[in-house]
């Protein structure tokens, strides 16, 4: 079998509409495009989300509240967690994210959920009063990332 033999499977094909070829072929004159209206002229693409004239779903929906593109997201991470740390660790987002502590983009916000007892020096962007006060009980200490 040579490439210039290769063809698809009987049956696989078939020929395409061809319109306009006169009245004898059933797709003469408005060539299977109807009488008037947008969809006979030429050009014709229908505009997302058209329904045909009807009231489209995303101007039926009640809309409510507004997204701000400016908020501040943090990842959340409680004292308890820093644990599994060995002591004189130097923990940071990057870290952090490597052990799967967090999902990356976001900063890093400090809680004081638990306890902690193994002196670590912590970076992140925000700490809690009770986060704070439990890593420098600790031996710890504290960097705040701007």
């Amino acid at each position: 079998m040579k490439l210039n033999e290769i063809r698809p499977a009987r049956g696989a094909t078939k020929k395409p509409k061809r319109v306009g070829r006169g009245p004898g072929s059933g797709h003469g004159k408005t060539s299977t495009r109807g009488h008037k209206g947008h969809q006979q002229r030429s050009g014709y693409r229908r505009k997302l989300g058209f329904e045909g004239g009807q009231m489209p779903l995303v101007r039926r929906i009640p809309k409510r509240g507004f997204t701000n593109v400016l908020k501040v997201v943090y990842e959340i991470v409680k004292v308890e967690a820093l644990g599994t740390f060995a002591p004189d660790t130097e923990v940071t987002p990057e870290l952090l994210k490597q052990k799967g502590m967090i999902k990356g983009k976001n900063r890093v916000k400090i809680l004081g959920n638990g306890e902690l007892s193994v002196p670590l020096t912590v970076k992140a962007h925000k700490f809690s009063k009770s986060a704070r006060e439990k890593i420098i009980q600790a031996k710890g200490k504290i960097e705040q990332i701007i």
